[in-house]
């Protein structure tokens, strides 16, 4: 055990997740000297006080021993695991007092952290309608079977329906847990989380056996986000913590994306606001998102397109003389351009050509509209 992974586990253990303070000391000191410095009662940016209560109590090489009896690693900064993507919280400043890369990442699960490079976060309500369920779940299939992982919270709602949708495809995904990764949270989730421990992964800047807090949830929110290439909002109003995690996205210049809802949908008037205001870009599909996260080049999309009829393919003229051959009753030739505004010779031209594409019929009383040109 390095003396660096030794003082991570016991900066984890005495400070919350992003705390910045210990965040610019370890940054400016690094990992090492600064325990030393807390362990000899130095009070640096008023830690110190703050933290001394815990500091009597912690013991890394117990929290890694414990670790890895329970097949759980913890994961730092140099480490050939270490997804490098979440440095870049080191440059995003804070969100409610919260900000900066982990310390490190305590991982349960064979999914190595550093596969997550084209990973996407599909996050939302915990309480989700049939219809939010049902688009999670299916973006997320499409994700995963395109070998993109899908990253959620493992949470109620939409986080459970999008690792549903994962696994539905075989594709990976991943849980980041507000608590220890050897916790079930929320327990109704347990065999979920055990399920992906055995064949995705579990991760959480917590050290096994803390407990979940509503300030460690919005601290998780920012470790989703930065692990991600772009996070989709499948349903979130106005106050969800959903729109907490697609703030951090937008903050480490990831794609926001927002799936609409019904206009009278009041779980999706955060995604509305969002993508009314330009913070998100519309999504409809997994392969919309695929397009957007993607490298240039990769999962383009055609333009939507209604299918292509006979009378797409004519000329401004041949149009306006079908325009007025009439539908049942037939019509002279001279009737015709009359109606159409054109010259005689053009029209009879122009019907040799529209009776040969298969538009228009002449029988015994004139011409008239053939079967195809009503489609």
């Amino acid at each position: 055990m390095s003396d660096e992974r030794l003082a991570r586990v016991a900066l984890g253990r005495l400070g919350e997740p992003g705390d910045p303070r210990i965040g610019g000391l370890v940054a400016e000191l690094g990992a090492t000297l600064l325990h030393e410095r807390l362990l000899a009662e130095l009070d640096l940016a008023g830690l110190r006080s703050d933290l001394a209560l815990r500091l009597d109590e912690t013991d890394p090489v117990r929290d890694l021993e414990v670790a890895e009896r329970l097949g759980i690693r913890f994961v730092i900064p140099g480490d050939d695991e270490w997804p490098e993507q979440v440095d870049d919280l080191g440059r995003a400043g804070q969100v409610q007092g919260r900000g900066g890369p982990p310390l490190g990442l305590w991982v349960r699960g064979p999914l190595p952290l550093d596969a997550l490079g084209a990973s996407v976060a599909v996050v939302g309500s915990r309480s989700a309608t049939t219809y939010g369920a049902e688009v999670a779940a299916t973006l997320s299939a499409t994700l995963a079977a395109a070998s993109a992982p899908v990253v959620s919270g493992a949470a109620f709602g939409i986080d459970q329906a999008a690792h549903r949708g994962a696994l539905a495809a075989d594709g990976p995904t991943v849980a980041v847990l507000a608590c220890g990764v050897d916790r079930a949270y929320p327990a109704a989730h347990r065999n979920l989380l055990q399920h992906l421990a055995a064949e995705g992964a579990v991760v959480s800047e917590l050290a096994p056996g803390s407990a979940p807090t509503r300030l460690r949830f919005l601290a998780r929110n920012r470790v989703i986000a930065a692990l991600t290439r772009g996070t989709v909002v499948v349903e979130a109003a106005v106050r969800s913590g959903a729109l907490n995690t697609a703030n951090w996205a937008a903050r480490l210049n990831r794609a926001v994306m927002g799936v609409p809802g019904p206009v009278t949908s009041a779980p999706s008037q955060g995604v509305h606001q969002l993508v009314r205001t330009g913070a998100a870009t519309l999504v409809t599909s997994g392969e919309e998102v695929l397009e957007l996260v993607g490298e240039v080049g990769e999962h383009l999309l055609p333009r939507p397109q209604g299918p292509e009829r006979a009378r797409d393919r004519l000329t401004l003229r041949h149009q306006q003389v079908l325009d007025a051959v009439p539908v049942a009753t037939g019509a002279r030739a001279d009737s015709i351009a009359r109606t159409a505004g054109l010259a005689l010779l053009d029209v009879r031209s122009s019907l040799d050509r529209l009776r040969d594409l298969g538009l228009v019929e002449q029988g015994d009383t004139g011409w008239r509209l053939a079967a195809l040109a009503l489609r």
